[in-house]
């Protein structure tokens, strides 16, 4: 394909994957903010401008492998085209509009990797599929909610220990302080792991028209342009799914509310570093779910976390099936 003749079409689907980008910041705000905000520590116009700050500079502090394992781990690139990538942007678009309005934090990363399956079967059956890349992500659904569960379990053990023999009002206090850095350490993981995202899916797309020169990467003004798209979303706020996951699932305290962050914070950091597409709304139910169950099983509301396991459950076929459907309806407009 000559590249010069799909250049206005390419802008178009940049255009989209940053809407998907912004509505992913608009979605998983409440991932980065929904404990800071339950605990009062910070009030919602203020915790979305410190979790957006740290959105954004997530890429100084790690490197691309996510966006690699997005752009070339889930579908094979070969079969990358406009249509594919439309299919998919589409297919997780509608569906995190859908779980924003009833308020369900589903997870965007998945619905992204939903719809990309779906664009790849709809153009190339199975063989489009990476199976290697998709293996570790499906697996990832049910181990990083639980690595974030043991991880804040532990990490509310140790400071319920060393706060052991301090004042309720000085432990409050002093988790006060704290939290504001456990939350800046998770935005910090969700801009890292998150906007790399789409920076796979426009990376590839470059890739396959020839923009991207012989071999795969991530231009830097990509990288530019999501992580402000998440951040600029993130400023948006995501209030239905904030009450949701600050207070629905169990009450935190600002000690709880640190833990919970602190934990899942590492564990996004290791899913980073490992080139994992992990959701953060997985990871910090599973840490908050943790928190909760530390003081006593009766604390969490199971009924309230089982719905959001069944939208955990239902995201990727349900983005695929909306991102097949879109593939299949295209040819009527050309």
């Amino acid at each position: 394909m000559d590249p010069t003749l799909a250049l206005p079409l390419l802008v178009v689907l940049i255009g989209i994957a940053l809407v998907f980008d912004f509505l992913n910041g608009l979605h998983d705000a409440a991932n980065s903010i929904a404990t800071i905000v339950s605990t009062r520590v910070l009030k919602p116009q203020y915790a979305v401008f410190w979790a957006a700050f740290f959105n954004f500079i997530a890429f100084l502090f790690f490197g691309l492998h996510v966006a690699e394992t997005l752009g070339t781990g889930i579908i094979d690139p070969g079969i990358v085209d406009p249509q594919v990538i439309f299919a998919a942007l589409m297919g997780a678009i509608v569906w995190n509009l859908v779980t924003w309005y009833f308020g369900i934090p589903s997870s965007s990363s998945h619905a992204l990797i939903g719809g990309l399956v779906g664009a790849g079967l709809a153009k190339a059956g199975l063989s489009a599929m990476q199976w290697t890349g998709l293996t570790k992500t499906i697996a990832a659904i049910f181990v990083s909610p639980l690595v974030g569960f043991v991880l804040a379990l532990i990490l509310i053990a140790i400071v319920s220990w060393l706060s052991a023999r301090s004042t309720p009002f000085m432990v409050d206090r002093a988790f006060r302080i704290l939290q504001f850095g456990s939350a800046s350490l998770y935005s910090l993981g969700h801009g890292g792991n998150d906007a790399q995202k789409t920076m796979g899916i426009i990376a590839v797309l470059l890739f396959s028209q020839g923009y991207g020169g012989a071999t795969f990467h991530v231009p830097f003004w990509v990288v530019l342009a999501c992580q402000s798209a998440m951040a600029l979303g993130t400023l948006m706020g995501g209030w239905r799914i904030v009450r949701t996951m600050g207070s629905r699932i169990t009450h935190l305290t600002p000690m709880q509310g640190f833990c919970a962050e602190t934990g899942g914070a590492l564990t996004l950091f290791a899913a980073t570093g490992f080139g994992i597409p992990v959701s953060t709304t997985h990871t910090i139910t599973g840490a908050i779910v943790g928190v909760g169950s530390a003081r006593r099983l009766s604390a969490v509301r199971w009924n309230v976390a089982s719905s959001i396991v069944v939208a955990w459950v239902i995201t990727i076929p349900a983005s695929a099936i909306v991102a097949i459907l879109v593939y299949e309806l295209l040819p009527i407009f050309n």
